[in-house]
This record gives C-alpha cells, structure tokens and sequence, in this order.
C-alpha cells in the first residue's frame, strides 16, 4: 500500500508522515529531503543556478542515502545540513530542472515497488504515484506555515523574521504551484486536511483513520466536504436524509 501525503511548504508533512509510517509499521519517504541534498551537493561544488546540465550530471553521480530519520549525501550524515536557509534558498534549482526531477522521481517509484510505504512532497499523488491507495493533500494557513518555519530555523540556531519567512513562502507557493514539471496540485481523489488548530498527534490520528477505510475490503475515505472521494456526487450516509 502506498500513501502520499502532498501540500505546500511548512504545512508539515515531513513529520506527519514519519510519524505515520512509524504507527502504521511502512516504510518512510521523504523525497522534499533529495531534492534537498541535491541542492547542497551543488552548492559545495560552486554549481551555478542557471547550470542547467551540471545539475543533472550531479544529481545522477551523487549517492543518497536514507537510514530511519537520516540523510547521507556521499557517505556523509547530512540531515541537517540540508534544512539551512541557504539550502532551501537553491532547493528549486533542482526541483524546476525536468531531468534532475526525472532522474529523482525514477528514484521514488523504485523505491515504491516494494509497497507499504509512506511518501511525502509537491507531486506524489499526482505525478509519482498516480495509483496510490491513500492520498492525502495537509495544508494550513500561511501564517501557521510561516510560524512553524520560524519556530523551526531557531530551534537550528538561525535568527529569522517571521515577515521575511512569511513573504518567502508566499514566493515559494506561487512558484511551486507554477512549476512546469510536477507543480503543487491537488490530486482530484487527495483528501485535503487542514491543520491549523490540530496538535501533531491529532493530524497523525486522523490520517491513520484515513488510511485504515483504504485497507482491503473496508470503503474508500471521505474528503473534507463529506463525499466520497472515489464518488464525488455521492453523499455521505449520516448527511444524505438532509
């Protein structure tokens, strides 16, 4: 079984699905964190932006590696290194590049073919894993979004304005729902979560619910407006007499 977990920067998915592969016993992948060491492999090689080829030839030579809630890049633990600012500032160099994301989402979908499996990022239930039994989109409101990222760049000693995070998310968003190869969409059967509001334990028992109607034999989810996701014209029981 695959589950894809989609939605904007700062919403928390990266979280949200470990902790949900955790309860659910699949494996978890965090493919925001590839295009991440990608990024960082380019900027300690001096890759300019605009080198469009050297960031494929790069990103296919590179090895990455992921061991529980550890990124290696080359041998090397990079799983923090890959969360600065400046790091994050050069993600989309690879992530708008059509063959650094082709060679990725190859990447993605092998590691899939082994099955039960948690995935999250901009595309996977849209583009990576079109077929995937459970897709969930988790979003929340811009200020929510752009507090979390504050609270989470100081926890990693840097010193950010929530006005400045907040004006480059919303650049981020337009760009990454712009994007000409696998743009931030909502996948017609996703399941949209909202979490403002919602305690990280809330959201990941609630995906848990989601996930656990997908399971062979049981009836597919319900999105947020109360229909049946595989139906959309089709009330639910408990509203359809109203």
């Amino acid at each position: 079984m695959i589950v894809t977990i989609d939605g904007p920067a700062g919403a928390g998915k990266s979280t949200v699905a470990r902790l949900l592969a955790e309860r659910l016993g699949f494996r978890f992948l965090d493919t925001g964190a590839m295009y991440r060491v990608v990024a960082l492999a380019a900027l300690r090689r001096g890759l300019a932006g605009d080198d469009a080829c050297g960031w494929v030839d790069l990103a296919r030579r590179i090895e990455m590696r992921f061991e529980g809630r550890r990124v290696f890049l080359d041998g090397e633990d990079v799983s923090d290194a890959i969360r600065a600012s400046h790091v994050t500032a050069h993600v989309r160099y690879a992530a708008d590049n059509p063959q650094v994301r082709e060679h990725l989402v190859e990447l993605q979908q092998a590691i899939g073919r082994a099955g039960n499996m948690v995935t999250e990022g901009r595309d996977q239930g849209t583009i990576v894993f079109p077929h995937a039994e459970c897709k969930v989109f988790l979003t929340a409101s811009p200020a929510e979004r752009a507090r979390r990222r504050v609270d989470d760049l100081q926890r990693r000693g840097e010193t950010p304005e929530f006005a400045a995070v907040l004006a480059e998310q919303r650049t981020r968003d337009e760009r990454d729902a712009n994007r000409p190869v696998g743009p931030l969409v909502k996948a017609p059967d996703a399941v949209e979560v909202v979490t403002d509001g919602l305690s990280l334990d809330d959201v990941v028992s609630r995906l848990a619910e989601l996930v656990d109607t997908h399971l062979p034999g049981r009836p597919p989810c319900l999105n947020k407006a109360g229909f049946d996701t595989a139906r959309p014209d089709t009330p639910r029981p408990d509203t359809a007499a109203s």
